[in-house]
């Protein structure tokens, strides 16, 4: 038995390294792991609410709490999550990031939820890993389903098991700094509707009271506890951030203390009472201004403590000044005090160059990796960060990230007025221009020297990768076009991309696809696409078509093997404008090129991996989306331009026959063989109501109010946000006009046969737009039936 443990676990592993996680995002990463906790004796009562949610059996699945920028929600949430992972239920946790790549989206937020659960509670690791091999490519599926497959389902077996503990409590900071709004809304409702799991699930989530997330919890009222932390009594907030204060000073009077003669030595009771009393006022309800002012005056490379209290409490002097400005412009204007003019204006330069790129950058980069971006010294970039660490997390080593403390500091360097103000489509345009450079100068066939064409992808270490591909270079590929789009909104100055892409496209391409990031390289091209409808030179926007056809065409065999881009070149239509731009680039080792078309075919897209047979196929107004009805029972939403899935609808208990899209194409009505309607949420995939038609319905439409349904079996209102789901049925009369179907003899409405048709209207392709019918036959003519409701007896025909 023994030696078939260590096998089990090692089957284990490689099942669960198909869970793809998001780097930094755990409470014990490397990332977070410098980040602090509450101080013993602050936010004391806080934090026996949020146990006494847990252990309660019967409390509410989430606990949202919320407050403004910089009031310790994150601080709260990693305390929450060391204190449950000392008692052992602690399952899983999430600290989203804006502008950390998967930080700040869902691509691998169930996954990396899964994979810790896993290691957490080890009688769930069998049923997730049951599940992966049941469906490997579940990561892939929709951000539902990957919840009920890896999360919810494995959880419900282990219980049944008597292997997990009574609850189990999950994480989530930031969800506002989740990129899409649809995103943060679908979360909140798969959280909420697991109220009914098995071990009790107990998620703890932090975010700003933005917009977004208020709709999202407005949708789901009665099943959240929430917390308001900006909305704390001030004492209370007054005193927690007093003892902040004391425990920061302590420690900087002892640091200051160990490196000085007696005589500078600081008083056991510095800065004294009134100082720290005062920045406790000037604080509220503000942790990070308490936070981000100790850095600023335990920071040796400027000043004594003392005097960098001192620039702290006169800056304050000055009068009318926001919170944000409170907090960063002493550190900012520290940087420039006692410089001459000729030396401030090279700092605000610097500063602008350097700062200024680590706040827009997508991802975070080195020392090393953004002096070799921005073809600055190395030594230039540590001189710069030096007197910054109070408001940047600078690590001692020069390969490792350089991080902002928090968001706000991007938010106040893009908005002050200040010379500090950072201009972010500047800023856009210069990273655009440096991405550009740095893959002129790196970018190769074969870049990796693999030895042979269909060498594949999986099998290339990430050492070799970045000794070939070093990190400068995979940020310019990722995400030159990202700046060079926000740099230039209206598509102006493309001059240099266009020179770009016609010289090293292939081998940036190539690249894309060794790092494992080929679809965001197709993304990145569709987005440049859309960027370019309105610019008035075709050349670039014209070979940028073509180049999304290429990609398409080709992106499964480049995506595994990334060589092969070479050889697909061969293979595209003779007048494809890449094929003709990299002639010169055809594998040497194809003598005899095959016979291809001229052009592309009709064929943009291919939705593959569906399941079953399409009933009812339908495009979006905006069309934007596809949406797929099947025998499987479930509706399946597309991407129109991608052609990926996005979400997949289930709750029909039967073949779902029809679907539609609403005017605004944000909902989706279905109907099915279970005698039901169903109304979704587009961007979402949540059922907002359930109408039972009484009878089989084959067609559908939105009413032009978007208040009711047409179906064949009559008109049906739609329940307001204010109403419960209802069954009612709404008479013809109070809606507009019915849908007409044609059931090869006649013309029926509701369910009523309304018109016969002769044998030759039988056999033909029939249209229907509102009260029009039109009916293309066999031989060759087109017959319009213009049909009114009001006097059914007056039909007219018109025949063209």
């Amino acid at each position: 038995m023994q030696t078939l443990i260590p096998i089990q676990n090692v089957d284990y592993r490689t099942a669960l390294n198909q869970l793809h996680v998001a780097d930094g995002a755990s409470r014990d990463s490397h990332a977070e792991e410098h980040n602090p906790t509450c101080l013993p004796g602050t936010r004391v009562e806080l934090l026996k609410d949020i146990c006494r949610w847990i252990d309660d059996p019967d409390s509410k699945t989430i606990f949202w709490l919320n407050g403004m920028a910089g009031t310790g929600k994150s601080t709260i949430a990693r305390t929450v999550a060391y204190l449950r992972s000392k008692r052992g239920d602690l399952s899983a946790s999430f600290f989203f990031k804006r502008g950390e790549m998967d930080r700040g989206n869902l691509s691998k937020f169930m996954s990396t939820l899964a994979h810790q659960l896993a290691l957490s509670i080890p009688g769930v690791a069998f049923f997730i890993k049951k599940a992966l091999d049941a469906n490997p490519a579940i990561a892939r599926k929709s951000v539902k389903e990957q919840f009920e497959k890896l999360i919810q389902g494995p959880l419900s077996e282990a219980a049944a098991t008597a292997t997990t503990p009574s609850s189990v409590v999950m994480v989530i900071d930031a969800l506002d700094e989740c990129d899409q709004e649809a995103d943060i809304r679908l979360l909140i409702n798969i959280f909420s509707q697991a109220k009914t799991l098995r071990p009790h699930l107990r998620v703890f989530l932090t975010s700003r009271p933005e917009l977004p997330i208020r709709l999202g919890f407005s949708e789901v009222r009665g099943f959240y506890q929430d917390l308001v932390l900006h909305e704390i009594p001030a004492q209370i907030v007054e005193h927690d951030i007093v003892v902040f204060l004391n425990d920061e000073f302590k420690k900087i009077r002892h640091d200051f203390n160990m490196t000085v003669g007696d005589e500078r030595k600081l008083p056991s009771d510095w800065p004294g009472r009134p100082a720290v009393e005062r920045l406790a006022q000037m604080a509220i309800p503000l942790f990070i201004f308490a936070a981000t002012v100790c850095r600023f005056v335990g920071d040796r490379k400027r000043d004594s403590p003392p005097i960098q209290l001192r620039k702290v409490l006169d800056y304050e002097s000055k009068g009318h000044i926001s919170q944000l400005d409170r907090t960063y412009g002493p550190v900012l204007r520290s940087l420039i005090t006692d410089f001459s003019e000729e030396d401030k204006k090279q700092i605000i330069k610097d500063f602008k160059m350097i700062i200024g790129s680590i706040v827009i950058l997508a991802n975070p980069l080195s020392v090393w990796a953004l002096s070799q971006l921005l073809e600055v010294d190395p030594e230039v970039v540590d001189n710069r960060l030096d007197t910054l660490h109070s408001v940047l997390s600078i690590p001692p080593r020069r390969k490792a990230p350089v991080r902002l403390l928090h968001l706000s500091f991007r938010d106040y360097l893009l908005a002050n007025e200040s010379e500090f103000r950072v201009d972010e489509r500047h800023t856009h345009q210069t990273l655009a221009k440096h991405c550009l450079r740095v893959m002129r100068d790196g970018l190769h066939e074969n870049i990796c020297g693999l030895s042979f064409p269909g060498t594949r992808r999986s099998t290339i270490d990430d050492s070799e990768l970045e000794e070939y591909i070093p990190p400068q270079l995979q940020y310019a590929c990722m995400y030159w076009a990202y700046h060079q789009m926000e740099g230039n909104p209206k598509s102006k100055n493309s001059n240099e991309a266009h020179d770009f892409l016609k010289t090293y496209f292939i081998h940036w391409v190539e690249a894309m696809s060794l790092l494992g990031r080929i679809k965001e390289c197709l993304d990145s091209l569709r987005s440049l696409a859309r960027w370019l409808e309105n610019q008035e030179d075709s050349s670039l926007s014209t070979f940028v078509a073509d180049a999304v056809r290429f990609l398409q065409a080709y992106f499964p065999v480049i995506a595994e093997a990334p060589l092969q881009i070479y050889s697909c070149l061969i293979f595209a239509p003779s007048k494809s404008i890449v094929r003709r731009t990299f002639e010169h680039a055809f594998p040497r080792w194809i003598s005899n090129l095959p016979k291809v078309e001229e052009n592309w075919d009709a064929c943009l897209l291919t939705l593959e991996n569906y399941n079953g047979e399409a009933t009812s196929v339908v495009f979006s107004h905006d069309s934007k989306k596809v949406a797929s009805a099947s025998y499987d029972k479930t509706i399946w939403i597309w991407n129109a331009e991608t052609g990926t899935c996005e979400r997949v609808l289930e709750g029909h208990s039967r073949e779902v026959n029809s679907v539609v899209f609403s005017h605004d194409s944000k909902k989706v009505a279905s109907v099915s063989w279970d005698k039901t309607i169903r109304i979704w949420d587009a961007e979402t995939g949540i059922c907002e109501d359930v109408i039972s038609s009484g009878a089989f319905a084959d067609v559908l439409s939105f009413t032009s109010d978007e208040r009711g349904i047409v179906t064949s079996c009559g008109i049906f209102a739609l329940t307001s946000d204010s109403e419960s789901p209802a069954d009612t049925h709404t008479s013809l009369k109070f809606l507009e006009a019915p849908i007409f179907t044609c059931n090869g003899t006649w013309v029926t409405t509701a369910g009523r046969d309304l018109l016969w048709l002769p044998p030759e209207c039988r056999r033909g392709a029939v249209a229907t737009v509102k009260s029009t019918i039109v009916i293309g036959c066999p031989s060759g003519r087109v017959v319009f039936l213009g049909i009114s409701m009001a006097d059914v007896g007056s039909g007219r025909i018109h025949d063209h």
